[in-house]
């Protein structure tokens, strides 16, 4: 139904954890997805060059891997997005979305534990206004283990999800994604372990009548 698709990624491996099986079986359907990653490693808050350069090692070829149809970073601070004007947040994405126009947006969750979802949340909520942005009418929140489980704020009803996608024919691919991302996978009961990450395909599926499904949350849609 939707050709144009776009997932915004608070940090590289959070678009895999969160939505990767969804992401692999748009490109296997044709559509064309845009990446967006919003932030990037800096020698000044601490990362070596090395860890800099293995970063982009790991977009290159999580993005050759996909197939993606376009990768665009904003290059914010990373952890730091609690320091950048919010308003020039929100111009980094306007930006963005008046180039790549998606029609499907996938975004983190509201809840999630870590101030750079959330404010990235807030900040592309802000670019779907229908009279600015018409081309925008899907938008759903992803899950991400480590992330959106650890949120606990009382204000927040926490994710319920009630869309759910068949991955069952991706979920191995999805997988061996997440195998670019060696330095932030570790051994099960570790959250982004290979061993949770197939078990939580496996809760979502069973919810839905699938041996493997990605859970979101429908925020918005427009039909």
């Amino acid at each position: 139904m939707y050709k144009k698709i776009i997932v915004v990624a608070p940090h590289p491996d959070d678009e895999t954890l969160g939505c990767g099986g969804t992401l692999l079986r748009h490109i296997h359907d044709g559509d064309e997805v845009t990446w967006l990653i919003a932030t990037e490693m800096k020698t000044e808050l601490g990362f070596s060059q090395v860890q800099i350069n293995q970063r982009q090692e790991q977009i290159q070829s999580v993005a050759k891997f996909y197939g993606f149809h376009r990768t665009l970073e904003l290059k914010f601070p990373t952890t730091r997005l609690d320091t950048i004007p919010f308003g020039d947040l929100v111009q980094g994405i306007s930006d963005i979305f008046q180039v790549a126009q998606p029609e499907v947006i996938y975004l983190p969750s509201r809840g999630d534990v870590h101030t750079d979802h959330r404010l990235l949340f807030d900040a592309v909520v802000s670019c779907t206004k229908w009279f600015r942005y018409p081309y925008v009418k899907r938008i759903l929140a992803y899950e991400t283990l480590s992330e959106t489980d650890f949120g606990v704020n009382p204000d927040y009803n926490g994710f319920r999800p009630n869309v759910y996608i068949n991955i069952e024919d991706f979920i191995a691919a999805k997988l061996k994604v997440l195998g670019f991302y060696a330095g932030e996978m570790g051994e099960f009961p570790f959250p982004r372990s290979a061993e949770a990450i197939a078990a939580l395909a496996k809760l979502r599926g069973v919810s839905a009548g699938f041996k493997a499904a990605e859970a979101f949350m429908l925020i918005k849609e427009i039909l």
